[in-house]
């Protein structure tokens, strides 16, 4: 019975109202675009997360807009540039429309990979459930057990974003460096095929050259 009671209080304290969005987007050169996320309650905490996973130096520059207290204005939250990955948590502290938006207009011919993920959740947690033979001191140190194991569970999530995010820039600068090889090879293949092709032009200019001149 002891385990049913702790699942039961487990599901209880993450039994939180949680909206997660998670994309992976490509910017072209000179495109600046904007994701949307509704709030419907003040209070409510806002993570956002963003990585460059492919593109010319792995940047971008970025803005968080949010709803101002008059209403029609807007308020910049967050804002940077030229920056590889960013991990903000914040309190929507207003009501409405939130924007989170992406430039890549100081880019002229390159692509941009972005993996982003706004995650909406509501603060307020489920109480406790009340079950016979469980004392108020048990229940909390279960209760602080479950929290410090939330923020473990998501300390290893952004780890694992953090890790993934390496591995696709190392994987994209080592099929760059390839793709450089490849074409300087071809280059040199193109040179040698030409050098030998003027030799032979020249060899063949000496002996016609040479013969005129005996007549």
């Amino acid at each position: 019975m002891q385990p049913l009671i702790t699942l039961l209080t487990l599901v209880a304290l993450l039994a939180t109202y949680v909206s997660a969005t998670a994309l992976t987007y490509k910017l072209v050169p000179n495109e600046k675009e904007c994701f949307y996320s509704h709030i419907e309650q003040a209070g409510q905490k806002i993570a956002f997360y963003f990585a460059v996973q492919a593109g010319g130096s792995f940047d971008i520059d970025y803005k968080v807009y949010g709803p101002g207290k008059e209403p029609g204005k807007e308020i910049i939250i967050l804002e940077g540039e030229k920056e590889r990955q960013g991990d903000f948590v914040f309190t929507a502290s207003e009501v409405g429309e939130y924007r989170f938006c992406f430039d890549n207009t100081v880019s002229t011919f390159t692509d941009k990979l972005v993996d982003f993920e706004i995650t909406v959740e509501n603060e307020a947690r489920s109480s406790l459930p009340q079950k016979a033979g469980a004392t108020p001191e048990q229940l909390s140190g279960v209760e602080e057990t479950v929290i410090k194991l939330s923020g473990q569970v998501s300390t290893l999530t952004r780890q694992q974003k953090y890790f993934r995010t390496r591995e696709n820039r190392n994987f994209s600068t080592v099929r760059s460096t390839e793709r450089r090889i490849f074409n300087f090879s071809l280059i040199e293949v193109g040179m040698m095929v030409a050098m030998a092709g003027l030799q032979v032009f020249v060899v063949r200019q000496f002996f016609t050259g040479g013969r005129k001149g005996y007549v």
